[in-house]
């Protein structure tokens, strides 16, 4: 099973850090493993980086962009996506400070969930502790000067 955490991270961070992701995963990775002091040092820095969730924007968006699928069910607050005569399927769960999917089978079902946020907000980073993955939903333009 591949689980996602999506954070919403602020507009001068990212686009400061396109390029070099990996340093936003290793924070959150540090801190699922820290403890202590350590913990609430990375909660802050945390904290600082990201953005607040738009929930009703993103609720709204979800139901109006997927409502028309058949193969989504929505049972109190828990998105569930099963394409591909249920091969591929993917869960959703909008938190206070990320969203969690967590998905099995093939991609197809995962993917219908990011491109809805995609569409939400710009600055999405994914990160897939488990499996050392981590990306942006709309990469970021790098600004050209001229």
């Amino acid at each position: 099973m591949r689980k996602y955490q999506l954070y919403l991270i602020e507009d001068e961070f990212a686009s400061h850090y396109f390029g070099r992701e990996r340093i936003f995963f290793h924070l959150f990775k540090e801190n699922r493993q820290a403890a202590g002091e350590l913990k609430q040092i990375t909660d802050k820095q945390i904290s600082y980086i990201t953005k607040q969730l738009p929930v009703l924007r993103i609720h709204q968006l979800l139901h109006k962009q997927l409502e028309k699928t058949n193969s989504l069910k929505v049972e109190k607050g828990l998105y569930t996506i099963e394409l591909n005569n249920r091969t591929s399927r993917a869960n959703l769960t909008v938190k206070e400070t990320f969203i969690l999917i967590e998905a099995e089978g093939g991609y197809e079902a995962e993917t219908a969930f990011f491109e809805v946020l995609r569409k939400c907000e710009a600055s999405f980073l994914a990160i897939d502790l488990e499996n050392d993955k981590y990306g942006w939903l709309k990469p970021i333009k790098e600004r050209k000067f001229v």
